[in-house]
């Protein structure tokens, strides 16, 4: 079980930190190409139609994700309607794959509401040790989910399929250190690049704001207006 994902990892080309830590919070008036952010060349293809995406790459595993959540959610309430807000986790080392499985298994069965920030609070709050998808399926059985229909959901093709989809995405858009920001499939922000979680907030706004005056100024607005 669990094992058509392997080869995956084992191509895998980020090796080195599991998170990239939150620099020291600065401010900026004037955001710069290189510095603050990062062009992905090619542009990635993105999930959300006609809207600006505004994705976090994050892990459960990564404490730097969890400090950075309540941000994360700042970022998801502040978007306008034209704009689009997901998660994608990633997937650094075999250790990590547990947790990005749980993650698309929750949102197959429809519980990410009730579940996401409780499992940051589990893992990095209260300590509690889950590192198999078994022990995760307890977790999720806790919080009212069949265990054995999220076992089998686990091991669905539908979830490999995403869990192959995040993996291409990590790697295409140059993805190193979570939590990351990706704003329509162009540009990549880090804590450190941006210099600070509020910074991050406001600088994916602004790049998600920056990709709906080019699409306005294209004749092709966003959805949403």
């Amino acid at each position: 079980m669990f094992k058509s994902i392997g080869f995956l990892l084992a191509a895998l080309l980020v090796t080195g930190g599991a998170c990239a830590a939150d620099a020291p919070a600065t401010s900026h008036t004037d955001w710069k190409e290189g510095t603050h952010y990062f062009v992905i060349d090619p542009p990635q293809p993105v999930a959300s139609g006609d809207k600006i995406e505004v994705l976090e790459v994050f892990s459960y595993a990564c404490p730097h994700c969890a400090h950075f959540q309540p941000y994360a959610e700042q970022l998801k309430q502040s978007l306008p309607a034209w704009a689009a807000f997901d998660y994608m986790p990633a997937i650094f080392n075999a250790s990590w794959e547990p947790y990005a499985r749980a993650y698309y298994t929750a949102q197959s069965m429809g519980v990410l509401g009730k579940t996401h920030q409780a499992l940051f609070d589990a893992l990095h709050r209260d300590h509690i040790p889950m590192r198999t998808i078994e022990d995760l399926a307890t977790f999720y059985a806790q919080h009212g989910v069949d265990r054995a229909k999220f076992l089998a959901t686990a091991a669905s093709f539908e979830v490999e399929s995403k869990l192959s989809r995040a993996f291409d995405i990590v790697k295409n858009d140059g993805i190193d250190g979570t939590p990351s920001v990706v704003v329509n499939g162009k540009y990549r922000i880090t804590g450190a690049s941006a210099g600070g979680y509020p910074q991050m907030v406001e600088l994916a706004g602004w790049l998600a704001n920056k990709e709906h005056d080019a699409r306005a100024k294209a004749g092709k607005p966003a959805a949403g207006k």
